[in-house]
């Protein structure tokens, strides 16, 4: 009995750690927001400095704008069916454009260079999601999702892969093949760790990211697969898919946040604080306001 006891009283003090740090992150009474439903599929959120936040509907080729104040508007039509965006330090956007699956740079609405059309001379799969490191290199996944709008129906590349474009340069170097489908990808504010989420084997991995760009010591952070990704100033991994999953820096779950829609597929900070997290969910959009602030 005592040792029921003891094993009662030690998962208590786990869950009741778990409800006190989810209640660190947001305000547990209040659910997402729903700001517009109005989309096909949303995906690939990414925040300028100012807090505005750019997001794409793929199957209808389109980049909106959310801004600080709370208004949507049409960025860009004809987008290449931009998927995963991110914004450089230069406010440029960057962009999975998936029509020819290549990295588009965007300006002002308009494409104004591609960054990358192919590796080795062949169509990437088709590139979903990406980050910029702070010395501007692009990290990028690219797994294989058939799209309606390619004649292709098996892809050029031998795996499904991630990649890294150096700054400047027009060729991509491949940084791993082992994995099954990789999709979301963060890094660490201070460039030294790559979170890269496996959709396909059901997990997030982390790399060490070396000082000539390549990774190393690839271990597994969470049993749980992802969607996008994306990262708290205290180091906390939030995962889109289900609702959205919360882990902390040790790789520990330590809140869930349920979305009504069947599928989350990414989110980012935004706001003028970036302490609103911002989701994209199948035809929707939600904000729920945060007591933690982004680092992208």
């Amino acid at each position: 009995m005592k040792r029921i006891c003891f094993l009662l009283l030690v998962l208590a003090s786990a869950f009741g750690r778990a409800a006190a740090q989810e209640l660190a992150l947001y305000d547990t009474t209040e659910k997402p927001k729903l700001i517009s439903k109005q989309f096909a599929f949303t995906e690939g959120p990414a925040v300028d400095k100012k807090g505005n936040i750019y997001f794409t509907d793929q199957p209808n080729n389109k980049i909106w704008k959310y801004d600080t104040e709370g208004k949507l508007s049409l960025y860009m039509d004809s987008a290449g069916r931009a998927n995963g965006t991110y914004m450089d330090r230069k406010g440029n956007l960057i962009v999975c454009a998936d029509e020819h699956d290549e990295l588009w740079l965007v300006k002002n609405g308009k494409k104004q260079k591609v960054l990358l059309g192919d590796y080795k001379g062949k169509l990437l799969n088709g590139p979903n999601d990406l980050w910029i490191h702070p010395n501007g290199n692009i990290y990028f996944t690219d797994p294989y999702y058939q799209r309606p709008w390619w004649s292709r129906t098996k892809p050029d590349q031998d795996g499904q892969k991630v990649y890294y474009l150096p700054k400047g340069k027009a060729e991509a170097i491949m940084l791993e093949d082992g994995l099954k489908q990789p999709n979301g990808i963060v890094g660490s504010p201070d460039g030294k760790l790559l979170y890269v989420a496996d959709i396909g084997g059901g997990k997030i991995y982390l790399f060490d990211i070396k000082a000539d760009g390549t990774l190393t010591g690839n271990r597994v952070f969470a049993n749980k697969g992802a969607d996008g990704i994306t990262l708290d100033e205290h180091g906390n991994l939030y995962l889109a898919g289900n609702g959205i999953t919360v882990f902390n820096p040790e790789g520990k779950q330590i809140a869930h946040i349920d979305v009504p829609e069947p599928w989350t597929a990414n989110l980012c900070f935004g706001g003028k604080n970036k302490d609103v997290l911002f989701i994209t969910a199948s035809k929707a959009i939600y904000t729920l306001q945060m007591k933690v602030r982004g680092v992208e």
